[in-house]
């Protein structure tokens, strides 16, 4: 099942996709953030074309396991876009998925020059991968 992850942020959306087994998650882009409708209709339009039977929304919890302000905004997201697909839509906790998006670069050798700049595909992929390995069978 092939499966898209969005990490929402303020400037910036990473967004990530499955192999169609479900096994693996690779960076597919950033959308530079306009207004939550707008940004809701690009992620269901993008599910679309790449024939996504889930979507999954990174959300940051706080140590007692309950949504940041940050986390709420990503709620609100996901609830925007369940107006815009008939898609399932997951939220996911993402907590240090930029960080581990960072640490991931810096372990494939990648220079810190060439490391400056957004992770937000990145960090998408980690949310991802992150459920994926959790629901594996």
């Amino acid at each position: 099942m092939r499966t898209l992850s969005v990490d929402p942020g303020q400037k910036n959306i990473g967004v990530a996709l499955s192999d169609e087994l479900g096994i693996s998650a690779n960076p597919l882009m950033i959308i530079k953030h306009i207004q939550r409708e707008k940004d809701a209709a690009k992620i269901a339009e993008i599910a679309l074309e790449k024939n996504a039977e889930l979507i999954i929304v990174g959300q940051s919890l706080d140590d007692d396991g309950k949504p940041t302000f940050e986390g709420r905004r990503s709620a609100r997201f996901a609830k925007s876009l369940r107006t815009k697909t008939d898609i399932p839509i997951k939220l996911w906790d993402e907590s240090y998925s930029t960080q581990d998006a960072r640490q991931s670069y810096i372990n494939m050798g990648v220079s810190r020059k060439k490391r400056h700049g957004h992770l937000d595909d990145v960090a998408a992929a980690v949310i991802l991968q992150s459920y994926l390995d959790a629901h594996r069978n």
